[in-house]
């Protein structure tokens, strides 16, 4: 059985590399978007961020339309944050895209109200929905 060729080798640190860049970059643009909402919005982003990161280490951060995303491998957008003054709403909003695997029978939500700080309860509810969405 042979190994990659030094050319594979080399196109697959580039290839990583790419992603680190992605990565970093998605991770300021989140940064910068956390930096323009209300302390309360930020608060909240700040933390489903968290559990994002620490739920599904393989989605690349990146805003999606200025808000908060988490992308999967085809760089489409799988979970959202939309702070509540982004639409002058009462409530800021946890999202999943179409393409997240939260599929259950004909009918389930694919967003949730967020309004006040996250309890233990809550935190565990998105850790499950995020799990979900990437399997």
């Amino acid at each position: 059985m042979s190994g990659f060729s030094a050319e594979e080798k080399a196109a697959m640190r580039a290839r990583a590399k790419e992603e680190l860049k992605l990565a970093a970059e998605g991770e300021e643009a989140i940064q910068a978007a956390f930096a323009k909402m209300t302390p309360h919005d930020r608060k909240l982003g700040e933390r489903i961020h968290a559990i994002v990161k620490k739920a599904a280490p393989e989605l690349t951060p990146k805003t999606w339309y200025g808000m908060p995303a988490y992308a999967g491998p085809s760089g489409k957008a799988v979970i959202y944050f939309r702070d509540a003054a982004k639409f002058k709403e009462r409530y800021a909003l946890l999202g999943f895209q179409d393409n997240s695997n939260l599929d259950d029978g004909t009918m389930w939500p694919v967003a949730y109200a967020l309004t006040a700080k996250l309890s233990k309860a809550d935190e565990a509810k998105i850790t499950k929905l995020v799990k979900q969405a990437v399997r």
